[in-house]
């Protein structure tokens, strides 16, 4: 299950979910392609500069959706793209997430105040609920007593990926135990937002009429540090003219 899927920001604009791209038919090489563009224009969302960015999908040969994103700007500028669907490897959201096996490849994370934002601090996960460097359920810890879940009412934080280069490189990995079916992150970005549904409320609706109810979806979206910008000890997210933002991320299906 992906549905709700967008193009958007964390630490930069805002809203490109609302907005309608141009989409046309690409090759890559890779498999099918749908490439989108659009032109942020100076000074929408409150944010400097003319942005033109590309999101490239591709449904690779070796059963992977490949979001390429890229962007350039005519003024400094901030910008944080990231893909916001939401994932059921069991029956397409008709249950819930939490007997998903969730490994994060991360001994430290972003924690947040009581409105979700980061505090600046990188805080280790060892000892914590947050620590999925071994494959765990993800309603094994969900429901513990930490301020952190509290505000988030669970899972909805960042995490500082321990990434070994600027390459395309493995960062998350997530199983179904009953259906079997693996789903593997790989990003070239420093973080890695994991929500597990906490405010889906029946509201939605999918794919056969399928009604999302809490928990019944998750979300692993790659990225920069949200709030990046008031926080100088996070990898910046600032774009100069002359300089281009590139990202790419890979979600890659198998089974066991």
């Amino acid at each position: 299950m992906a549905n709700n899927g967008e193009n958007s920001l964390h630490g930069g604009r805002q809203g490109f979910d609302n907005v309608v791209w141009k989409a046309e038919w690409v090759n890559t090489g890779d498999g099918p392609a749908l490439q989108l563009t659009y032109t942020s224009k100076d000074w929408e969302e409150g944010f400097p500069g003319n942005l033109s960015c590309t999101v490239t999908y591709t449904l690779t040969n070796k059963n992977c959706l490949k979001i390429e994103y890229a962007a350039e700007t005519d003024k400094p500028t901030v910008v944080n793209l990231t893909h916001h669907s939401y994932f059921n490897l069991k029956d397409a959201g008709a249950s819930d997430i939490l007997g998903h096996e969730l490994m994060i490849k991360a001994s430290k994370f972003t924690p947040v105040d009581k409105g979700l934002i980061p505090t600046g601090e990188l805080k280790a996960v060892a000892g914590t609920p947050f620590d999925f460097n071994k494959p765990t359920a993800v309603g094994a810890r969900v429901g513990d007593d930490d301020e952190q879940l509290k505000f988030g009412k669970g899972y909805d934080h960042n995490w500082v990926l321990d990434r070994q280069g600027k390459d395309l490189e493995l960062v998350a990995s997530l199983y179904e135990p009953t259906t079997g079916i693996v789903m593997d992150v790989m990003t070239t970005e420093p973080g890695l937002q994991f929500y597990c549904g906490n405010f889906l409320d029946g509201t939605n609706k999918g794919k056969g009429g399928t009604v999302y109810q809490h928990r019944t979806g998750l979300c692993l979206e790659t990225q920069h540090f949200p709030d990046s910008p008031n926080h100088p000890n996070f990898p910046s997210t600032e774009l100069k003219p002359g300089e281009k933002y590139t990202s790419t991320t890979a979600y890659c299906f198998s089974t066991k």
